[in-house]
């Protein structure tokens, strides 16, 4: 079977002189190998179909559209979602597990009641997206009169995604045509299918919105497809590393956007209150689980868990029940296979530590023999990124409010920090010094893996990042 990596309006099958495929087994993945005037024709064609049809369409309609899209993703019986279930584990390399798990999961923030939530937190009335609506904040104001407000979605969104986690790249389309942009999304070479398959389904559901949306994978550094992207787009969306946003920065249009989610660091925190025999155990597991998702890929993975002391349970203890409950979920939620580059970072964060250990400092490893996780404790309180692939760092703290002063290096870069067993009396003021060092995000472990639809994405509104405002202020008689 030949699976068609791709979604691309205005290009007929003769325009295409070569294909490049890749051997999934079962299957093969395929794209078109593009020209800049091929994609140059998918650019005005996708413009074109918002001008008009996606412009005209109420929001209403376009949540309608993308719910009905994301119910064939949904449906575990759909051939649509069969298709991703059997070709995702081949490219990404995570376990079908864990690839069910993720649908399940996500494919919730593209139905209707999430995307509602999302427009009602972004957006003072989302009937700003349709017409002009009574700004709310302008009753009583000192100059008497009526404000009026209209939003806007760019005329054409670029979107380079990476490869890291199953669909997220989904999400950024859903968000960038729910705002009524033309989108174009560049897949990563690590995931390039659960994107065109949603694009395939919102084509069957919707065919004159799915015109506006194009969707295929190019080789990253194609600069000569890359201009024709950026020469067109006036936002573009970048997933990725710092040398890829650097490179497309310097070539943006004048006035174009660069909305960017880099590199980014999250870490965990446990409050003594959580560390009495029976508290202790069900949240390592529950930590465990926070680490094993997406293998730690996702930038809201915890790369280190910092353990109050003066619990009946110590950091040191704790660090031997989360390594049990990751060998225990090696059977149910088992680790994707690894890269050879993977495995050797594995290899030299495991040397580097063993070596600590031997030169005398506090450093003690759970691995279970194999490669499948790896905790390692570190009375080191300094903050460690991790290689990933299951590798958690835990340190002990002696009050959860010294975290804060050892994550500050990495302020920039911090995402989400999720918690546990700390009351509401030390939360609050320990939520207020994380918010200040740079954290865009506080969550239970269990919630962390999980932002919702609404979450201020790297500490920004998904939409109100995308969207411009006209104001309209009648004069008065």
């Amino acid at each position: 079977m030949t699976l068609d990596g791709f979604w691309l309006p205005g290009l007929a099958p003769a325009d295409v002189t070569a294909w490049e495929t890749r051997d999934l087994g079962d299957t093969a993945l395929r794209w078109p190998v593009l020209t800049p005037e091929s994609l140059a024709r998918v650019v005005r064609a996708i413009t074109r179909a918002r001008a008009e049809t996606l412009a005209r369409t109420p929001t209403a309609a376009i949540v309608r559209a993308l719910d009905a899209a994301a119910a064939r993703l949904a449906d575990p019986a759909d051939p649509l979602r069969r298709t991703a279930e059997a070709a995702l584990p081949a490219v990404t390399g995570y376990a079908p597990e864990m690839i069910r798990l993720g649908l399940d999961r996500m494919v919730a923030d593209w139905g209707a009641p999430a995307l509602e939530r999302l427009l009602r937190a972004e957006l003072p009335d989302p009937a700003a997206l349709d017409r002009f609506v009574d700004d709310p904040a302008g009753a009583g104001a000192p100059r008497a009169g009526r404000r009026l407000l209209r939003a806007h979605g760019p005329e054409l969104a670029f979107h380079v995604f990476a490869g890291n986690v199953p669909g997220v790249a989904v999400t950024s389309l859903v968000r960038s045509l729910l705002v009524r942009a033309a989108t174009l999304g560049k897949t990563a070479a690590g995931e390039p299918v659960l994107p065109a398959l949603f694009a395939h389904a919102l084509a069957e559901v919707a065919p004159d919105l799915a015109l506006a949306l194009a969707v295929t994978y190019w080789p990253g550094g194609t600069t000569e497809l890359e201009a024709v992207a950026l020469d067109a787009a006036d936002a573009v969306v970048v997933y990725g590393g710092a040398e890829s946003l650097a490179s497309l920065q310097r070539r943006l249009r004048p006035g174009a956007r660069l909305l960017e989610h880099g590199p980014r660091y999250s870490f965990g925190i446990v409050g003594r209150e959580a560390l009495d025999r029976a508290s202790a155990p069900p949240l390592a597991q529950t930590i465990a689980r926070a680490v094993a998702i997406f293998d730690q890929q996702g930038c809201v993975s915890p790369h280190v868990v910092y353990v109050e002391r003066g619990g009946e349970v110590g950091p040191e203890e704790m660090a031997g029940l989360v390594a049990g409950a990751l060998a225990d979920l090696e059977a149910r939620l088992p680790r994707g296979r690894l890269s050879p580059g993977e495995a050797a970072a594995l290899h030299e964060a495991r040397g580097a530590a063993e070596f600590r250990a031997i030169a005398g400092q506090d450093v003690r490893l759970h691995t279970g023999g194999g490669t499948g996780f790896t905790v390692a404790y570190d009375a080191d309180p300094a903050f460690a990124p991790s290689c990933l692939n299951r590798f958690l760092w835990i340190k002990p703290v002696g009050d959860v409010g010294e975290v804060t002063a050892h994550v500050i290096p990495y302020a920039r870069w911090l995402q989400t920090v999720a918690v546990g067993g700390i009351p509401a009396d030390r939360l609050e003021p320990l939520a207020e010094a994380l918010a200040a060092a740079g954290a865009c995000r506080i969550a239970g472990f269990a919630d962390a893996p999980w932002p919702p639809a609404q979450w201020h994405h790297d500490g920004r509104g998904p939409l109100a990042e995308l969207l411009r405002w006209t104001d309209l202020e009648p004069p008065q008689r």
